[in-house]
């Protein structure tokens, strides 16, 4: 599955350095449509030129705080995960906790950065998430995988397992998906790939990815869906030079 991939790869590494101006200018593309992308996913309105104009600092009117919100926090996220894969700083379940505390700054507080406390379901899914007082257990047993196992595994399906198994104990009351996109990412970028966008209009291939590999353990369909998105990064990477 990983052949291309692994070539296109290899060809954008012979190309090191890019030149600046072609990194800043592809960073912020693929960040722009990574924090559309991301909110877009859960409901947030802002079209892509709205959410472009909210990461230059102006209010668009008729859309709610919330949406402004995620935006702003969106940016502060991903500026933390490069921060982590530039310190070259280890996986952590506090890189987990600070991620979700920004997403949700200023949205819902009293939630950010906090395993939830209440069972919840999914609306439109099969799998149903643990009940609280068994996330921490789930936790520790995926942080265990990524430390053992995961590290056998292709980038791609890391990144794509970590998010999968993540989601599927869906630790947090709100904004666990765009938590688990960030931890999907920074496994990539760790690895030397460009972060990647689930796009909204893949969103139901998305889901229904997701709620295969939760009730069924097979994570092919999602390693697959992910895989395409690489090539996409990788792809724009390569028509720059």
């Amino acid at each position: 599955m990983f052949e291309q991939i692994d070539g296109k790869k290899a060809r954008l590494d012979g190309k090191s350095p890019l030149l600046k101006y072609t990194v800043q200018s592809l960073r912020e593309k693929l960040f722009l449509e990574w924090t559309y992308n991301s909110n877009a996913i859960v409901g947030n309105s802002l079209t892509i030129n709205e959410t472009k104009v909210v990461l230059e600092g102006i209010t668009v009117g008729g859309k709610t705080m919330r949406e402004h919100l995620e935006v702003i926090n969106h940016r502060d996220a991903i500026n933390y995960v490069e921060d982590i894969v530039r310190k070259e700083e280890p996986f952590s379940e506090w890189q987990i906790k600070n991620s979700h505390r920004l997403v949700l700054k200023g949205i819902v507080d009293e939630y950010a950065g906090v395993y939830r406390n209440q069972q919840v379901f999914i609306s439109g899914a099969m799998h149903i998430p643990p009940e609280p007082f068994k996330i921490q257990e789930q936790l520790d047993a995926l942080m265990l995988w990524y430390d053992e196992e995961a590290q056998q595994l292709h980038p791609i399906v890391h990144g794509a397992m970590l998010h999968a198994i993540f989601v599927g104990i869906h630790p947090f009351i709100d904004g666990k998906g765009r938590t688990s996109r960030f931890l999907l990412n920074l496994e990539l970028m760790k690895s030397g790939y460009p972060p990647i966008n689930i796009r909204v209009e893949n969103r139901l291939a998305y889901y229904n990815a997701l709620d295969k590999e939760h009730t069924t353990e097979d994570y092919s369909k999602f390693v697959e869906l992910v895989a395409k998105e690489v090539e996409a990064s990788l792809d724009l990477y390569l028509s720059a030079v």
